[in-house]
């Protein structure tokens, strides 16, 4: 029987779901799971190989031939695909486009998700997505739904492309955010949804490290009361 929690935190583009799952798997000693990066290495493949992301079938194909392993290093992520260290390759916004159109076909999102259970089937674990307190992990023992306001989240993915040298014009990123809002809660393969037993946490006015640390106490709550 497992002893530590599966906490899923689902949310949109630029709620911060990484940067504070990776800090809530740190506080509590647990694994940290980025379930988006999976679906960004199976896009940049796609771009790699000039596969359409308009053909279902050789996305579904090239995702179940691919072994995507996620590592803790140094207290970040990596992403490793079939031996590849990708993990600086697929945070452009050319892959993150292209992996919201990989996430919606089924074929690509059923081995994922298998994988996405089998490594937090124990518990101990961190997951951030769209779908993991909905789809991936149901029965999770802790759901966040992670929120902020539009143009929160498009200033802090402006800062982040900025932080990476890429020149942006505020409003074409806020332009971006809610249209990414649209295709992920319109799709039809597990469109973002809020889990009917998730807490919101709207850190709109909060920082990461104020996130995670409400999610920290939220977790040890849980904790508490599962062991009395």
């Amino acid at each position: 029987m497992k002893n530590k929690l599966i906490i899923a935190i689902d949310g949109p583009v630029g709620s911060g779901k990484s940067t504070v799952a990776r800090r809530v798997a740190e506080m509590l000693g647990y694994i940290h799971l980025d379930s988006g990066a999976m679906y960004r290495a199976v896009a940049w493949k796609a771009l790699c190989e000039h596969i359409p992301l308009d053909s279902p079938d050789r996305l579904a194909a090239l995702a179940s031939s691919l072994r995507i392993d996620l590592a803790p290093r140094n207290g970040k992520q990596q992403v490793i695909l079939d031996g590849e260290d990708i993990t600086d390759w697929i945070r452009t916004p050319e892959v993150s486009h292209a992996a919201s159109m990989v996430a919606v076909v089924p074929g690509v999102r059923h081995p994922l998700v298998s994988e996405q259970r089998r490594a937090g089937a124990q518990g101990g674990v961190v997951m951030e997505g769209r779908d993991i307190g909905s789809v991936v992990f149901p029965h999770a023992d802790l759901k966040i739904y992670l929120d902020a306001s539009p143009e929160a989240r498009a200033e802090r993915r402006w800062q982040e492309l900025h932080e990476q040298g890429e020149a942006s014009d505020p409003l074409i990123v806020l332009a971006g955010v809610l249209e990414r809002d649209r295709r992920d809660r319109e799709r039809k393969v597990s469109p973002l949804v809020r889990a009917a037993d998730a807490v919101i946490v709207d850190n709109t006015a909060m920082d990461a490290e104020e996130t995670a640390r409400v999610i920290v106490l939220l977790a040890r709550e849980k904790g508490k009361a599962a062991a009395g």
